[in-house]
């Protein structure tokens, strides 16, 4: 008989496979858990008990359709869209400013959505047709997008930290303070990896810095930066849990829909805005929406979140057969025998990294921080430091191959193939990995904004 171990080298052998040739990843994962169970003598009606409870019992799960509803809401509303003419008010004066602008909407979208994947599937379906216009490559473009949307889960409101937070019992509004600086410097150097492309390609349309223009781009977003304050107060004060702050913000995106369509239309459409200038935006997005339109957007975000959810489950549920196989104990002993302050941390971030390139943030999270925490504040990593610099690692897995959750989302929105991105996610992955390193390299970083310290 042949070796059980044998077996599932041989599956996760021919599960590579299969992805290489272009099968999706949910069904990658799903053959190898299948294959794996049926080596280990686990009963199939496991795997749809444990898909029920991460469903019925998964505390992020719960409130993941609200924020990728609350995405939809803000662009149909016209409030991502005027963030992002902020951001490029701002920055369009500078050659890949309209890069940059997407970027620094990604960081304003993210402190409404706390998702990574609604930021992608926002800013992308968005931005990305108004890049192209401009002069700018697709795949860079779309690439754009996908390396914008890892801030979705630093940038608090975070899911994540919560889940986090709750793993390893610290207070999550520690958390989501000392997740605002790191968030910053991400998007600070994904803006000079951009610059930088854009400028040994002489992509972009320049326009003059107009300190009006700011101005009045900024009065426009109001209700944007009222909307991420909204957020942030209620969950700081204790007024509404995060699940609910998505649920609130989602009754204030649907007022604005609302009233923003007949303002719209008084004002004479796209004809009734500012497009003076050689303004790249050419508002190809109506503002607002009617109440018949709001089951059409509510379907769009069920299909956003009916394409994730199960991706995540089945990543948990592989995460449970990976303990089942001892891979907990493994890793725990592994790190241990690191030793020392550094050498612990870095295998830590290295185990992070690496497994973040084939699972979702979530599973990873789950399996991971219990594990890695405690034995990282043995050799004196303060513990709030280590969730930032665990859930930053994590948060580049999002555009690390061969999963990339939002690679997927960007190729998705944008119709640019998924390989085809790859290739400009290199300057954002190394900017990404500077930061962390530097994130890793100065506990100041995340702590220096916390209470008492």
């Amino acid at each position: 008989m042949t070796d059980p171990s044998t077996l599932v080298t041989l599956i996760s052998i021919a599960v590579t496979l299969l992805f290489m040739l272009g099968v999706p990843v949910f069904l990658v994962i799903g053959y190898w858990v299948i294959g794996v169970s049926f080596v280990l003598g686990m009963p199939l009606q496991n795997i749809g008990g444990a898909l029920a409870d991460v469903f019925t019992d998964g505390f992020a799960l719960l409130a993941m359709p609200l924020f990728i509803l609350t995405g939809d809401l803000i662009n149909r509303s016209g409030i991502a869209r005027r963030l992002s003419d902020f951001a490029y008010a701002c920055l369009g004066w500078i050659r890949g400013g309209l890069a940059m602008a997407s970027l620094g909407a990604c960081g304003l979208f993210a402190a409404i959505s706390g998702s990574n994947s609604a930021t992608t599937a926002t800013i992308g379906s968005m931005l990305h047709p108004e890049m192209v216009k401009g002069g700018y490559d697709e795949r860079f473009s779309a690439a754009t997008a996908a390396a914008g949307g890892t801030v979705g889960i630093i940038i608090p409101p975070s899911i994540i930290f919560i889940v986090y937070g709750f793993l390893l019992n610290l207070p999550i509004s520690d958390l989501f303070v000392a997740g605002i600086i790191p968030g910053a410097l991400m998007v600070g150097a994904m803006m000079f990896a951009a610059f930088l492309i854009c400028f040994s390609n002489k992509w972009g349309i320049l326009i003059a810095l107009s300190p009006m223009r700011v101005f009045k781009t900024a009065i426009g977003a109001w209700l944007g930066f009222f909307a991420i304050g909204l957020v942030l107060w209620g969950i700081y004060t204790g007024k509404f849990s995060p699940t609910e702050a998505a649920g609130v913000t989602v009754g204030f995106c649907v007022i604005v829909g609302f009233i923003s369509l007949p303002l719209y239309k008084m004002m004479g459409g796209a004809k009734g805005r500012d497009v003076s200038e050689k303004r790249v935006s050419e508002m190809l997005v109506v503002e607002g929406f009617s109440p018949l339109e709001l089951p059409s957007i509510t379907m769009r975000s069920a299909q956003i979140t009916g394409i994730l959810a199960p991706l995540i489950a089945v990543s948990v549920v592989m995460q449970q057969i990976l303990s089942v196989l001892g891979a907990q104990e493994l890793i725990g002993n592994f790190v241990t025998s690191m030793g020392g302050y550094y050498a612990v941390l870095f295998t830590s971030m290295a185990i992070v990294f690496v497994c973040g390139m084939v699972l979702e943030s979530l599973p990873v999270t789950i399996i991971l921080a219990p594990i890695l925490a405690p034995i990282a504040h043995e050799v004196g990593v303060e513990p709030v430091q280590f969730a930032v610099i665990f859930l930053v690692g994590a948060s580049i897995g999002f555009i690390t191959p061969p999963y990339g959750l939002n690679l997927y989302v960007a190729s998705g929105v944008t119709g640019v193939p998924y390989f085809r991105l790859l290739r400009y996610t290199v300057p954002y992955l190394v900017a990404l990995l500077s930061v962390w390193f530097i994130v890793a390299l100065v506990p100041e970083l995340s702590t220096a904004l916390l209470p008492n310290r």
